[in-house]
């Protein structure tokens, strides 16, 4: 497969990265030499200097043999026009990145395609979302729903009143229809469970589950809930704007800004919260606008230090549920290790969501997990497909593969080693990243 990625900003590199670890043709395009350089010579891809929007530049870069186009430049209208001309020069799919949440309304996405763009990807909406998941579940650190709510991943990092530490998985005692771990991340390992394996204090461990049993999860967990009524929000950037429109209006918020003039644009937009225009670097001054009394506290400014260390101040004051957005991937783990509950990654989840688009298979979702180095895949299992042929005891699916659970007519289950998959149903997997391809063929 032939793809060019145009715009080697965050998303872009971060893309043309995951997608050189594959067996893909990948060509990364900018106008910038400054941003491509070193990268041809760390990774199996090809670099090329060029504006999207040039025809020449386009053709020189083998539009007419591409099988995907992304645009993911910081422009909107840069992206839009370069997915016009790759598919009238012969791309045969096109994405763009935008920052028009109207353009991504169902009624608009017949009119894109016959413009030539056929899908749209608009990173701050999906993190927002991402952040909105983790407010209303709050204590959790991710939270994944699939097919409307009939599966739920779970992840959560378990302490000393766990009821669930120290129970080896060939004990029997995860042998249950209410849940079933697929991953554990200890330190910076992800672990697939099996026979001698336990759960230990300061694991995150990835659960799936069905809503019923969501209450019975988090009491084996040892996990308390409690309602998030204020709200802190670190930043006056478009994911803070996105995630004000993603939260229940119930939630009452504060956004804490050192620029006056963002300051200003956000109190105008929107006057429900309460804009502060102070630096939220400062102790003192998050304790002046009542830090203490919030019950959780969402760093999302553009700096990631400064989220990481706003998110760590929160804590000890005593704020329950602390989110940061971090983008530089290396702080992820010492995000984790300073128990920040829960950290997004912008980049990574957009790269999940055009990475699916690479995939043969039936595939509805990818998503990536943040704090492991690892995807959860929903596939749709054909029929003929090697997934239905066999108990899943019996069907020797790759190393770092674990099937958490299936949706049949709408239904949740919970997979065990003598479930059997039907044609049409929709299977949850968890696997690391380098085997999403041959957990593919299984689906075929």
């Amino acid at each position: 497969m032939k793809i060019i990625i145009a715009g080697a900003g965050e998303v872009g590199t971060h893309l043309a990265k995951l997608l050189a670890r594959e067996n893909f043709d990948i060509l990364l395009l900018d106008e910038d030499p400054a941003k491509l350089k070193d990268l041809e010579a760390s990774y199996d891809l090809i670099t090329n200097v060029g504006s999207p929007t040039s025809i020449t530049d386009l053709q020189e870069a083998g539009i007419d043999k591409t099988d995907l186009f992304v645009a993911v430049t910081p422009l909107e209208s840069v992206n839009m026009t370069a997915c016009m001309l790759a598919t009238n020069l012969g791309a045969k799919r096109t994405l763009a990145r935008i920052n028009n949440y109207e353009y991504l309304l169902p009624k608009n996405k017949q009119f894109f395609e016959g413009l030539g763009v056929n899908h749209l990807i608009y990173p701050e909406v999906l993190a927002a979302a991402e952040i909105a998941e983790s407010l209303s579940t709050n204590w959790l650190r991710q939270n994944l729903s699939f097919c409307d709510d009939a599966l739920i991943m779970l992840g959560i990092k378990l302490r000393k009143s766990a009821q669930i530490l120290n129970e080896k998985f060939n004990s029997g005692f995860f042998n249950n229809q209410d849940y079933r771990v697929v991953a554990i991340k200890r330190g910076n390992k992800t672990i697939i469970p099996m026979g001698t394996d336990l759960l230990l204090e300061n694991d995150i461990v990835y659960f799936m589950t069905t809503p019923n049993r969501l209450d019975y999860v988090r009491r084996q967990a040892g996990k308390e809930d409690f309602t998030i009524k204020n709200v802190m929000i670190l930043g006056a950037t478009k994911i803070a704007q996105k995630t004000l429109q993603a939260i229940p209006s119930s939630m009452s918020t504060k956004i804490i800004e050192s620029n006056r003039q963002r300051s200003q644009a956000l109190a105008e937009k929107y006057s429900d919260s309460l804009v502060i225009c102070c630096d939220g670097r400062n102790i003192d001054a998050l304790k002046e606008e009542g830090i203490e009394e919030m019950d959780a506290f969402v760093a999302v400014s553009e700096n990631s230090e400064a989220n990481i260390l706003a998110c760590l101040a929160a804590k000890r004051l005593g704020v329950r549920k602390t989110i940061a957005e971090v983008e530089n991937i290396d702080y992820i783990s010492l995000a984790e290790s300073m128990d920040i509950g829960t950290v997004i990654n912008k980049k990574m989840i957009a790269a999940s969501y055009i990475y699916q688009l690479t995939l043969n298979a039936d595939v509805l979702n990818v998503r990536t997990l943040t704090s492991a180095d690892a995807e959860v895949v929903e596939f749709v299992a054909k029929k003929g497909s090697k997934i239905t042929k066999s108990k899943i005891k019996d069907l020797r699916l790759p190393e770092y593969v674990n099937i958490g659970g299936y949706v049949r007519n709408g239904e949740g289950a919970i997979v065990d080693g003598n479930s059997l998959i039907e044609p049409d149903d929709h299977v949850i997997v968890f696997c690391v990243s380098s085997a999403i391809r041959k957990v593919e063929r299984f689906f075929n």
